[in-house]
């Protein structure tokens, strides 16, 4: 149903619609981790939570930024206020100790180390 409206109503932003693409994230899979990066923009540490249960992460937040220019002839202030939350469910067993985030210039980057138990293992074949 989501397709349908994009079709008809195109990139414009509508708020129904931004629930899907907000924030924008990376994932990529590594032998032993998973590094996820997401697009938190005007987000500070501290508005953003991040849990883990089994195998799905949760990052939430919310955005606050607030924007005021005195000048002289004019007053502007501009105001951006919404929350977020996106469900990543991955396909390996986390090392739920190790687990690190860290947000640096609007980027959020989480670490996520793979269990033992997931990590693939070579097998050598013999020969007979």
């Amino acid at each position: 149903m989501d397709n349908l409206f994009h079709s008809f109503l195109g990139d414009w932003g509508w708020p129904a619609l931004k629930h899907r693409r907000w924030p924008a994230i990376d994932i990529v899979e590594n032998e032993n981790d998973f590094v996820i990066k997401a697009e938190v923009p005007g987000c500070k540490a501290d508005d953003i939570d991040i849990s883990v249960h089994g195998n799905v992460l949760t990052i939430s937040g919310e955005k606050k930024a607030e924007e005021e220019k005195k000048e002289k002839g004019y007053y502007h202030m501009e105001r951006s206020y919404g929350s977020f939350r996106r469900d990543l469910t991955l396909s390996a067993d986390l090392d739920s100790d190790k687990i690190e985030a860290c947000c640096k210039d609007g980027i959020l980057t989480v670490t996520l180390p793979k269990s033992e138990k997931a990590k693939a293992v070579k097998v050598k074949v013999k020969e007979e």
